[in-house]
């Protein structure tokens, strides 16, 4: 997958046309919303277009220009919001920060031009502006829906690192190599915790962390029964 946004003239039908979509691998259309702005980082805004949201993608399209579009996967998308701050943006808008490959933050103010083109590679910041502000947020909702349809990757290598959670079962194993230990842990598989992948050390930690508990309240029971006794 390439990330950042990306320039899209793929349309089909008459008129301004309808972005091309990957029917094959299921994606399909949520939304078009017409009359939409696009704002690339600091730059000014487009003549209003149309916006298409798929189950993939964000597609902007020009409604004067056939060979004007832009396309954003929504695995790019790191964040997206609803801005009415004027401060921020003089226009009620739909905020979005973009991962890109790497280089250059256009975002910052960065000179990114090169003969009236924008190096789209460096874009991290994009505004979606309706003509109707009214619009924002079942547009916010659209976008939450198909952010969820597009959860990011796990890499096996990432799974491996984080996959430390264990089972009682396994906590007892770390117990069985201490030979003078003294505690055991409940083998009922109703109180297991988990997983493990592994994480010896990890294991042993947390085990220690519930000798030390036990340690604690037997040193509890034994002050309460000399208390006792001297009464």
């Amino acid at each position: 997958m390439a990330f950042g946004i990306r320039e899209f003239t793929q349309r089909v039908g008459d008129g301004a046309g309808e972005p091309v979509l990957d029917a094959e691998n299921g994606e399909g259309l949520k939304l078009v919303q017409p009359g939409v702005s696009i704002v690339l980082a600091n730059r000014p805004p487009e003549s209003p277009g149309t916006l298409y949201i798929s189950t993939k993608k964000l597609v902007w399209l020009s409604d004067v220009d056939r060979e004007k579009g832009y396309a954003v996967d929504f695995l790019s998308l790191s964040l997206h919001a609803v801005s009415r701050d004027p401060e921020a943006y003089p226009s009620p808008c739909i905020y979005t920060q973009i991962e890109t490959e790497g280089g250059e933050d256009e975002s910052e103010g960065s000179d990114s031009e090169n003969d009236g083109a924008v190096e789209l590679s460096k874009i991290t910041e994009m505004r979606l502006v309706p003509s109707d502000p009214n619009q924002l947020d079942m547009l916010f909702e659209v976008f939450c829906e198909c952010a969820e349809l597009n959860p990011e990757p796990i890499e096996v290598e990432d799974a491996e690192q984080h996959n430390w959670i264990f089972s009682a079962d396994q906590m007892g194993d770390e117990v069985a190599e201490d030979e003078d230990s003294d505690w055991h842990l409940s083998q009922n598989p109703t109180h297991s915790i988990g997983q493990s992948n592994g994480d010896h050390d990890l294991a042993r930690t947390v085990l220690q962390l519930q000798i030390n508990d036990q340690c604690f309240e037997d040193a509890e029971e034994m002050e309460d029964e000399t208390e006792s006794a001297h009464r």
